[in-house]
């Protein structure tokens, strides 16, 4: 975890009004993330440099300290811990996407920020056949140690949860409130069972945030920027699962869609995604036949309350295996450099389709050996 001061700075950066975020993090990568707020006789740079506003000049140079506090002490207050854009527990995948949260809310087990994810929406409306998909494949997933991540909505999410609750994979919820608060206010049992087997429930909102129309579309862009893919269930044409699945798509994640009948109005918008190139899924395996998982331990809450941190194997689409010594030894490897390396060089280097270069560059950070940086990827070994 990062220290109490530097939670204060990241809160301090997220707070600055109408900057966008990857303007903050460029402003850290260029000043360092404690100099943004001590510049004092340097404050010209950031003007000359940046163009700021005067109101975005004064929250460097005058951040409401008094507000931050209190923002910590309600997420503590909540039981909730924040975690911060250079934390090691932030996710990964989370911080490749245009707009990642510089702070994150969480509850229960923060390890799970890093598992394998599959994100599984649908509708708040769903038939019962659309509710017993969801549960049945979240728990067969689950089965094959993918953790389940949804929006704690009714209909469908909630399916997924459970499902996901059956076995011992784990499962995230992201909100699109503060912690400090349940929505829907009948799923506060549910939420409690997630955090209680070892679960995450996880929000970018603070503490005190209510519910509101405008939020739900950013909560889905870090359901599926935590996910290796999003599996569609059940969706109208005009759904917020399509928000999701098209934020999957912006993200380089792939789609799955469930079928069924031409006349079932909660099935129109998965038939369009199938249309548009989304994977049909009839079973767990159509899903599992696309990554090619090697079957690792789960996830779980050991007797002394220690998480243990998941494995990162198996084989890629084109049937290379994942593991350390392989990845040491892979083509594509040698296409990053030791300086920032754009992924359209690495693309031209290798040799390889985007779609196939994207997959692989994030198996290689996930076992450490590229990292992300503003414009490309920087190999660390």
């Amino acid at each position: 975890m990062v220290n109490n001061s530097n939670i204060k700075y990241w809160l301090a950066l997220k707070l600055v009004p109408r900057l966008a975020v990857h303007k903050k993090i460029a402003l850290v990568e260029t000043f360092g993330l404690t100099a943004l707020f001590s510049y004092n006789g340097k404050a010209s740079i950031l003007t000359s440099a940046n163009g700021l506003s005067v109101k975005q000049l004064s929250a460097f140079h005058q951040p409401n300290w008094q507000r931050i506090n209190k923002i910590i002490q309600a997420s503590e207050a909540c039981n909730s811990v924040i975690i911060c854009f250079d934390d090691t527990h932030y996710s990964l995948l989370l911080r490749q996407i245009y707009d990642p949260p510089l702070v994150i809310f969480l509850q229960g087990n923060p390890l799970l920020l890093n598992s394998t994810q599959l994100a599984v929406v649908g509708s708040r409306a769903a038939s019962s056949g659309g509710r017993d998909s969801a549960f049945s494949l979240s728990q067969q997933l689950c089965r094959h140690n993918i953790v389940i991540t949804s929006g704690l909505a009714l209909g469908i999410d909630a399916a997924a949860h459970r499902g996901a609750l059956s076995e011992t994979a784990g499962t995230i919820a992201v909100v699109a409130t503060g912690l400090d608060q349940v929505y829907p206010a009948r799923h506060k049992s549910l939420a409690q069972q997630i955090i209680a087997t070892g679960g995450a429930i996880i929000s970018e909102f603070l503490p005190g945030t209510p519910a509101r129309a405008g939020h739900f579309p950013k909560r889905n862009r870090l359901i599926s920027g935590l996910s290796i893919g999003v599996l569609v269930v059940e969706a109208e044409f005009k759904s917020g699962s399509l928000i999701t699945a098209r934020c999957a798509l912006e993200q380089n994640r792939d789609v799955f869609a469930i079928p069924s009948s031409i006349q079932n109005q909660q099935a129109k918008g998965c038939h369009w995604l199938i249309k548009q190139g989304a994977k049909l899924v009839e079973e767990c395996a159509d899903i599992i036949g696309e990554f090619a998982f090697v079957e690792q331990p789960s996830l779980h809450l050991t007797s002394e309350k220690q998480w243990l941190k998941p494995i990162v194997q198996g084989t890629n689409k084109g049937g290379n295996e994942i593991n350390q010594k392989g990845l040491c030894n892979d083509a594509l490897l040698a296409s990053v450099g030791f300086e920032i390396t754009p992924v359209d060089k690495v693309v031209s280097r290798s040799e390889l389709p985007v779609e196939e270069v994207l997959t692989r560059l994030t198996m290689l950070e996930l076992s450490g050996l590229v990292t992300a940086v503003p414009g490309g990827y920087i190999r660390t070994q």
